[in-house]
């Protein structure tokens, strides 16, 4: 049976938004959010409780301050890496395949790559990947003190390159410029200023100048890593 119409002269009330349950993912998931529109310096637990509709110490029963949320975030963006059970015959593309994998994923998170930079990352997809990774080496016949070291230096380089990236892409918001022209207009200047070096005193630099500008971000940083791999596998032919 349907409810019968309200009579004319009672009042209702629009019904309120039902708020969603505050949860610790909720949270985690809206600082994401905020990281990605804004960058990192500008999270903070009062603007994630804003967003929330919510006050700043309704968030302390679920995270203790600013300091634990940006790992959380860290770590959320880590558990979208899938990494392969090890291959030793194929250590060193399947090493090669992971690190591209975290890097382009960090990429898409803005300065997100920042939080591993000021801390031991030791979450539970930070151990994940960091156990896959040293599985994949030394299975690979990579020596443990050597892909221990390797690990520390791979992950550095990853978290430093996507950082850095997040800065470039800044400046190129803020310049008003579309991605194409930045980039082209911001090496362009650098190889004018170089060639514009006295020659005698910096003749490398200035017979050179359009090669030092001439790799793209990605391709710099899948040179840096395959020397990286490639000094890892001389190490293991040469054991």
């Amino acid at each position: 049976m349907e409810p019968l119409p309200a009579p004319p002269w009672r009042k209702t009330r629009p019904a309120k938004p039902v708020k969603p349950q505050l949860t610790q993912e909720l949270i985690v998931e809206t600082g994401l959010h905020i990281v990605d529109r804004e960058g990192l310096d500008a999270l903070s637990m009062r603007k994630v409780a804003q967003e929330l509709d919510t006050g700043p110490a309704s968030l302390y029963a679920h995270v203790a301050n600013k300091e634990e949320l940006l790992e959380l975030i860290y770590e959320r963006v880590l558990g979208d890496i899938e990494l392969p059970a090890p291959e030793p015959e194929r250590w060193a593309e399947q090493l090669r395949e992971a690190v591209i994998g975290m890097h382009r994923l960090l990429n898409t998170h803005a300065d997100v790559a920042k939080v591993s930079l000021a801390n031991v990352p030791l979450g539970p997809n930070s151990l994940r990947i960091g156990e896959a990774m040293l599985a994949i080496m030394i299975e690979g016949g990579v020596p443990p003190a050597l892909a221990a070291i390797a690990l520390d230096r791979i992950v550095m380089f990853v978290a430093a390159d996507a950082y850095e990236g997040s800065l470039y892409r800044t400046r190129q918001r803020d310049s008003g410029m579309d991605v194409e022209t930045f980039v082209a207009d911001s090496f362009g200047q650098i190889a004018d200023y170089v060639r514009s070096l006295p020659a005698d005193r910096f003749p490398y630099f200035t017979r050179y100048a359009d090669e030092l500008v001439r790799a793209g971000g990605e391709e710099r940083f899948e040179v840096g890593l395959d020397l990286m791999i490639a000094g890892l596998a001389a190490q293991v032919r040469s054991d």
